[in-house]
């Protein structure tokens, strides 16, 4: 934190108060954040700073919309993302802030791809086909598939909003649906990333004393979304991400 200027401390406030608007108002847009982040600190180490800021805007998000999840849904993703988290962890154990840098960077322009490709292909969902019948076969695997990648890629990146946001959107999920839903989510396993990410040294004194200095601008962020959500406009918001996006994951893999 000594060494931090006071244009990257004022880059990691703002990539902090985005974190409070996403989980609010359109989940997945913190990749932005965690490209600031792995920018401004060393990647690796990044992870772990940014974990208490996303639990403080995981809170926030599930007492505005704790009434909205889907629990079946949920229940059906925690097997695979238990999976998905400890082959990240195992391989936090070998990576070096180089790896770990690349890896986030690859992530973010997968995400990105994959979200493009989706929303091209993807017909019109029914919101209410897996809510009264259940997943189908098809569905299962479908939530195996992507608890485990957004369990690897909350491990390695934090990067698993993308991912769930991906599944969400594809099962039918509305609006209120999908932010109860994904808050709930990311409370869960964020939070039990924590021992995890204390083992892997990720987390320290050090590191939550930045969160302390960081987590206030969470707040704003998280009121910011809450009384933007019924008014944003999605498709110009949902473009202005994936480009934020690209360009990160480009930065981080030239830098």
């Amino acid at each position: 934190m000594d060494t931090l200027t006071l244009w990257q401390l004022a880059a990691l406030a703002a990539a902090s108060t985005l974190v409070g608007f996403s989980k609010t108002a359109v989940s997945g847009a913190n990749t932005i954040s965690l490209a600031v982040f792995a920018a401004v600190l060393p990647a690796r180490e990044s992870t772990g700073v940014l974990l208490p800021i996303l639990i403080a805007g995981d809170i926030l998000a599930v007492l505005v919309y704790r009434r909205h999840a889907h629990w079946p849904t949920l229940l059906r993703l925690f097997p695979a993302v238990a999976v998905g988290v400890v082959a990240g962890t195992v391989f936090m154990l070998w990576a070096d802030d180089g790896a770990v840098r690349t890896s986030i960077g690859a992530i973010l322009l997968l995400m990105a791809g994959v979200t493009l490709w989706r929303r091209r292909a993807r017909p019109e969902p029914d919101p209410e086909a897996e809510d009264e019948d259940g997943p189908s076969r098809g569905g299962r695997f479908k939530a195996r598939s992507y608890g485990v990648l957004g369990g690897f890629t909350t491990m390695v990146a934090n990067a698993g909003g993308p991912v769930m946001s991906l599944y969400l959107l594809s099962a039918g999920f509305r609006k209120l649906g999908f932010l109860g839903t994904s808050a709930w989510f990311f409370l869960i396993v964020n939070t039990s990333k924590v021992p995890f990410s204390v083992g892997l040294g990720l987390i320290d004194a050090r590191s939550l004393l930045l969160d302390a200095a960081l987590v206030l601008f969470v707040i704003p962020g998280a009121y910011l979304g809450r009384a933007c959500v019924g008014r944003i406009n999605q498709k110009l918001f949902d473009r202005i991400v994936i480009g934020a996006t690209v360009l990160g994951g480009l930065q981080l893999l030239l830098r």
